[in-house]
């Protein structure tokens, strides 16, 4: 009889975890956005719009989310919120209004009329601010020493994909083991604002202001490398627009309003080439630097259809005997003063202590993201204090994990 009896409570527990199982496994769901690590710009200092977007097999009743971790202000919240749409034809697409902080882990589960339930997850995604990061090598994974983020709490994105952003920084040109000053960046900026920083990084090395420029754009001095130009007839060359559509993907796969500012790190490869040796005819003045950046910023703001903000580096270093370049200086600050771009650091001033030749070793790093956060974080306090940012207004594209 107590044979029996045990016989039986185990088939009735088998049963249970049987129903339960065939439950759980009733239907799937693979989210396709966000991503993991991925950083959502906020539209306000208090939240971000996030969306939601997969496939699934299950049919539910209703569908529910939760975001679990730590909010920038109040409590944690682990209550299961309803979404006010359904899921058409295998097709996730929710909208929500998300609190800035994290990281968060977002879960999303449907429950079915029979009791049955489907559920996925992302383990990282945070609501912060998100930074496009372009120019030349110092702007790039050419750094003497890979970085990581210390607080691990900094995402990149590939234009596919998002990671964690520690060195070489996926997006960005760079040399095998190269390292850059965006993990410092985004840590500075983390410890300052208690939100997930996105770095958006797109910077290609040794390249010219007029390699940045539109397709089509007209030149009558080559680039000192030759690069991303073609010929148009005799003294005169058109951009062929590839580096100029690094800006043009970023922009569609965030979407309006989807990240907080442009960071160029660039003027090397244009001011004093002619003093370094190369080719006379391709050196071009501070007042043509001051109009191809003019038209390249102009130009961006057209592209993206919103008056995205930039700021701009002093940035003319060669070496120890040629370590600034007056006439490009003034040029650069000439963008500042007349209300072109804002200011960013003068990477002129991190001289050969902080140098590996014209790059930076592992100290110059750390110390140039440290001075990019000194310039942005004090005019972001004063956005979110003006509420001057307002939330994403197209749906940014489905990326990939």
């Amino acid at each position: 009889m107590k044979i029996r009896l045990n016989w039986i409570r185990q088939f009735v527990a088998l049963q249970a975890v049987l129903k339960t199982s065939s439950a759980i496994a009733a239907g799937t769901i693979a989210l396709s956005s966000p991503s993991d690590y991925q950083v959502i710009q906020r539209g306000s200092s208090d939240a971000g719009i996030l969306h939601i977007q997969g496939k699934t097999t299950f049919i539910a009743k209703k569908w529910q989310y939760r975001l679990l971790g730590k909010p920038l202000s109040g409590k944690p919240n682990e209550t299961w919120h309803r979404f006010q749409n359904q899921a058409k034809e295998g097709n996730v697409d929710f909208v929500i209004k998300a609190p800035a902080g994290g990281w968060y882990r977002l879960e999303v589960r449907g429950q079915g009329a029979d009791g049955t339930s489907a559920k996925t997850s992302v383990a990282h995604v945070g609501v912060g601010e998100v930074f496009i990061i372009a120019g030349q090598s110092n702007a790039g994974n050419y750094g003497a020493g890979t970085q990581i983020t210390r607080s691990g709490d900094v995402g990149s994105f590939s234009g596919v994909q998002w990671a964690l952003a520690n060195d070489p920084q996926q997006g960005a040109g760079g040399w095998d083991g190269g390292g850059s000053f965006m993990p410092a960046f985004g840590d500075a900026m983390s410890e300052r604002f208690h939100v997930p920083i996105g770095i958006v990084a797109i910077a290609d090395g040794g390249t010219s202001v007029r390699e940045w420029l539109p397709k089509g754009s007209r030149i009558h001095q080559q680039p000192t490398t030759g690069g991303h130009v073609s010929p148009a007839g005799p003294g005169e060359w058109t951009c062929t627009g590839a580096l100029f559509d690094r800006f043009s993907k970023r922009f569609d796969a965030l979407g309006t309003n989807g990240f907080r500012a442009i960071l160029w790190h660039q003027g090397e490869s244009d001011a004093g080439q002619a003093r370094a040796g190369y080719p006379a005819d391709r050196q071009i003045t501070g007042e043509q630097y001051f109009q191809f950046m003019s038209d390249l910023i102009d130009a961006t703001r057209k592209q993206a259809g919103w008056p995205l903000p930039w700021f701009t580096a002093q940035t003319t270093y060669h070496s120890e005997q040629d370590a600034s370049d007056p006439e490009f200086r003034a040029a650069m600050r000439k963008l500042w003063d007349r209300g072109l771009s804002l200011e960013g650091p003068d990477t002129d001033d991190l001289r050969a202590g902080y140098r590996a030749g014209v790059h930076f070793n592992s100290n110059g790093l750390q110390k140039h993201g440290q001075m990019w956060a000194e310039k942005v974080g004090p005019w972001l306090e004063k956005q979110l204090i003006q509420g001057e940012a307002g939330p994403a207004k197209s749906k940014p594209s489905i990326h990939k994990h």
